[in-house]
């Protein structure tokens, strides 16, 4: 039975990720941060298989890396954890880079002490490229230009996998992902701001919903394909580095059509800039405004991937379209009661 180690297990990718290797017979170790409220949700269908095993830990913890490497001896590595809201990493710079860039060098640094043979993934996100016009589509040939801490950090882990693997040989691959979403997406992340928003406002629970930039266009796929993705990079002879991508954008305000929609509600957008607004077409209500809070320091526009290099090595492609990924994630909010539960 192949043995899999995975940090960010209770994260979006995490779980999706958790669920299928137990489906294809693997054994699971995940660490999970201790915090002083339950964070497990996201695994509890799966929480007692008796092939998921957890364990608290944190990526600034080399000692406990080290000994849970020793102590598991897995085959495969797979490196999730991360502080991933890039706004956030604005606020708070400094954690950022030692989770995201430190936290890699200790896990790299562990398996190389501990089990050299093992096959390592790097989480790594299309926010290296920085959305710079006329580079898209991106792909694993196109300059990098992070505009955030986060994007920053985790440019040091991209090249501090792709360092380890030349230096010690180690099979450690990043996978360069595009936006990826879920109904297990965090609140705080626009896409789950947006979806919860239009299943609370058709529930008249709140009135509407704030955004920053709806101009800014992203590469919208489902975490599950984006997961499969991550197995079957590791399943290859060869150690290559992947962009995995929809190759398709859609803009913030696009999304936001296409999730009030979802419950009946047709949207019409006037207005420019910090006036514009999304009005209810049946009473001209207005359900969104533009708060400038939400805009970064540095904005990245645009964000498409080329995943042709995946699609042609790894037979890759994205099988969840982005209609069917909204409708999904409107509908698990429309279950979602004000207790923080499913109804």
């Amino acid at each position: 039975m192949k043995k899999a180690f995975i940090t960010g297990l209770t994260g979006q990718d995490g779980s999706y990720l958790a669920e299928l290797l137990l489906e294809k017979g693997y054994e699971v170790h995940g660490i999970v941060r201790r915090a002083s409220v339950f964070t497990t949700q996201r695994i509890n269908a799966i929480y007692d298989n008796p092939n998921l095993f957890t364990y608290h830990g944190d990526l600034t913890d080399s000692s406990n890396l080290n000994r849970l490497l020793r102590k598991i001896e897995p085959d495969e590595i797979y490196n999730l954890g991360a502080q991933s809201h890039v706004a956030v990493s604005f606020d708070v710079p400094e954690y950022t880079a030692e989770v995201d860039a430190l936290g890699t060098l200790r896990l790299l640094d562990a398996m190389l002490d501990a089990c050299p043979n093992a096959k390592y993934y790097q989480a790594s996100t299309s926010e290296l490229f920085g959305g710079i016009p006329g580079t898209e589509p991106q792909s694993e040939r196109t300059p990098f230009y992070p505009k955030s801490p986060y994007g920053a950090a985790k440019l040091y882990s991209y090249w501090i996998t792709v360092n380890y693997r030349e230096s010690y040989g180690l099979f450690a691959c990043n996978g360069i992902l595009f936006n990826h979403e879920s109904p297990r997406r965090g609140n705080t992340f626009v896409t789950k701001k947006i979806t919860r928003a239009a299943a609370q406002i058709s529930k008249g629970e709140i009135d509407s919903l704030s955004l920053g930039n709806v101009n800014a266009k992203r590469d919208w796929g489902h975490a599950k394909d984006y997961v499969y993705a991550q197995w079957l990079m590791l399943q290859q002879k060869e150690c290559v580095d992947y962009v995995i991508a929809t190759g398709k954008t859609t803009t913030v305000r696009d999304f936001t059509t296409k999730a009030f929609s979802a419950v009946g509600i047709s949207l019409i957008w006037k207005g420019e800039g910090l006036e514009e607004v999304g009005m209810d077409s049946s009473n001209g209500r207005i359900l969104v405004n533009i708060d400038p809070s939400y805009f970064r320091p540095d904005e990245v526009e645009i964000l498409q991937g080329d995943s042709s290099l995946a699609r042609a090595n790894l037979g890759w492609q994205p099988e969840i379209t982005l209609d069917d990924m909204i409708k999904e994630m409107v509908d698990y909010d429309l279950r979602w009661d004000d207790f923080g539960g499913i109804e």
